[in-house]
């Protein structure tokens, strides 16, 4: 065999200078893709944060406008509350001893553009309200049975069930096909929530149904449970009651579902009939519903206590004395009619409203007192529903 042989040849410069550059190009541009990658992160998370930035300040200028339109629709609100407390006082003025269902007062308001009411009293900006809209009702509250009637207070901090009204109450529950022995409890319910509220000292003058009844009329009222004589008794504790257990004094209606024995559909059927108004008064028997009629009224049936309102949408009753009469007429006994259980005038109203501006809301309802001499207004409770 030949001997391998090995080539001495010199090697070309230019291949050793090419090699080592030939070996560094990848370096580069990697070291390039990865710094153009590097911007686009940079960028990319620059963009984010911007975004985020401008969503949140978007964010808060739609909420600060949400709240300057909500506080515009109250101011609305308010107005449109104003004007209704001038349309009571005004109606007062006309007939200050009769509110009946054929007055001003009882005609509601459908939904109407703002910029329509300013027009018409000749406002030069009136365009303003173009994009607002009214609508509402004024309720009497007197037309249905009081709560707080329940409870009568011959003297400064004593609380006495009343009898009368517990068997009212009964009536009225029975009639709605609800059981009646929750009335009673209902009134040792509002007794107990009055033990620890200031209004236990109420004085008698300012409650029209704090007057002793006859003994007719308390014979009629007791008659098929005469456990209510036990109510009549003065409550001479009620300073002495824990407040750890006193129940939440009653405001509304819905205050019954605390009561033993009430359902939310009990509530949601007795509310067309029944309120709590913050003084004992007499119910309108101008615009009583059958069903407040009815109960008010021992021995009455549903049936004529219909015929009664049917009457009443003819002419309406100018004193009490017409309501006994058109009573007596149904076929109620007069013997057991309360006549300070009754009236036809109302000092307590209920203004429901709504306002719409723009895509605010505001749907209220108010309760408005007004003086029976002076026949001026006040706003007694607002409650805004959901």
């Amino acid at each position: 065999m030949r001997p391998s042989r090995v080539s001495l040849r010199p090697i070309h410069p230019e291949r050793i200078v090419r090699a080592p550059r030939a070996c560094r190009v990848p370096h580069a541009r990697r070291e390039a893709g990865a710094a153009i990658i590097s911007a686009l992160l940079i960028v990319t998370l620059c963009a984010v944060l911007v975004a985020g930035l401008l969503w949140r300040q978007q964010v808060q200028i739609r909420r600060i406008e949400n709240q300057r339109l909500l506080a515009q629709a109250q101011w609305v609100s308010r107005g449109a509350l104003d004007w209704t407390r001038l349309i009571l006082r005004s109606e007062a003025d006309t007939a200050p001893t009769v509110t009946y269902l054929g007055g001003v007062w009882a005609v509601p308001i459908a939904k109407t553009r703002l910029s329509d009411f300013l027009g018409k009293l000749g406002q030069a900006d009136a365009q303003q309200g173009a994009q607002t809209y009214l609508s509402g009702s004024i309720e009497d509250a007197q037309a249905k049975f009081n709560l707080r009637n329940l409870v009568n207070i011959p003297a400064p901090g004593a609380l006495q069930l009343s009898a009368l009204q517990i068997a009212s109450f009964r009536r009225l529950l029975t009639s709605l096909g609800m059981d009646g022995s929750l009335a009673k409890n209902t009134a040792v319910q509002f007794r107990t929530a009055l033990r620890q509220s200031a209004m236990r000292f109420q004085s008698p003058a300012n409650s029209p149904l704090g007057a002793a009844p006859t003994p007719e009329q308390m014979a009629g009222a007791v008659v098929g449970n005469a456990t209510d004589k036990a109510g009549l008794e003065d409550d001479s504790s009620g300073g002495n009651a824990s407040l750890d257990n006193a129940p939440l004094q009653m405001t509304s209606v819905d205050a019954l579902l605390n009561v033993d024995g009430f359902t939310p559909d009990m509530v949601a059927r007795l509310r067309p009939f029944v309120t709590v108004l913050p003084t004992q008064t007499p119910v309108n028997m101008n615009t009583a519903p059958a069903e407040v009629v009815a109960a008010m009224v021992p021995g009455m049936s549903l049936s004529s206590a219909q015929g009664f309102v049917a009457r009443r949408e003819s002419t309406f009753f100018r004193n009490t004395s017409d309501v006994q009469l058109a009573l007596q007429g149904a076929g109620a006994l007069s013997p057991l009619i309360d006549p300070s259980s009754m009236d036809v005038t109302t000092s307590y109203f209920l203004v429901h409203g709504h306002v719409q501006h723009e895509r605010a809301e505001v749907d209220r309802t108010t309760l408005i007192y007004r003086d029976p001499l002076t026949h001026t207004t006040r706003v007694v409770r607002v409650t805004d529903q959901p």
